[in-house]
């Protein structure tokens, strides 16, 4: 019984990859985690068979980037259309500042390099299919800076806030402003540590750890006509 309710709790994990050898490192990360590997060899990489290609239904997606970038673009479309409330990761020997911004558009949620897969991996995955991101710090951070000269926060309400109080949205519209703290604390008329307070419940409601990951979650979410 204990053994049926431990396999319960292990999540599938699609890996999808047109090299053998980059799947079988991809198994051998998860051996001994809490995941279920369902690996996915790809036969093609035309964007036509990409568009028709028939996966397993799973939480969660890791992706080899070793495919020519419309290619890759329209296989992740495919996922994230068909599987709407998937998340995910993708693996590649190094993320462009460009590259990286287009992967987070799409919505991807994790960006892991081939030389930290193996050791990245197993740790990324809780986090990711816990709602949050595994990208490295300073490009979302450039992200975030990006979204936040050409997106004014005002642009970025209606990411899922009707189970916010007045002042919870108050310090959501703020935090899109990319305001300290101390100049919500200001603004609102409250003390800093009020602010921390309703930051604190923001990051918990909406399932992530750092005000980053908030304003991209509102990005991501954001209509498409605001």
């Amino acid at each position: 019984m204990v053994r049926k309710a431990s396999e319960k709790r292990r999540r599938k994990v699609c890996l999808i990859s047109s090299h053998p050898l980059v799947l079988q490192g991809f198994e051998q990360a998860l051996s001994g985690s809490s995941f279920v590997p369902a690996p996915r060899p790809l036969a093609s990489t035309l964007v036509p068979e990409l568009r028709r290609l028939s996966l397993p239904h799973a939480p969660l997606y890791v992706v080899d980037a070793h495919l020519p970038r419309p290619s890759l673009e329209a296989l992740l479309a495919g996922i994230l259309e068909r599987f709407t409330s998937a998340r995910v990761l993708v693996v590649a020997e190094e993320f462009s500042e460009n590259h990286t911004f287009a992967l987070l558009r799409l919505g991807v949620k994790g960006l892991i390099s081939y030389e930290d897969a193996q050791e990245q991996l197993p740790r990324a995955l809780p986090l990711v299919a816990a709602g949050g991101y595994w990208v490295p710090r300073p490009l979302l951070s450039r992200f975030v800076d990006s979204i936040l000269r050409g997106a004014p926060g005002r642009q970025m309400k209606n990411c899922g806030t009707s189970q916010l109080s007045r002042r919870e949205q108050e310090a959501l519209d703020s935090l899109l402003e990319n305001l300290s703290n101390k100049e919500i604390a200001s603004k609102l008329h409250i003390s800093e540590r009020t602010v921390k307070f309703h930051v604190s419940n923001l990051l918990a409601k909406f399932g992530v750890r750092r005000r980053a990951d908030l304003i991209l979650l509102c990005y991501q979410r954001r209509p498409s006509n605001p």
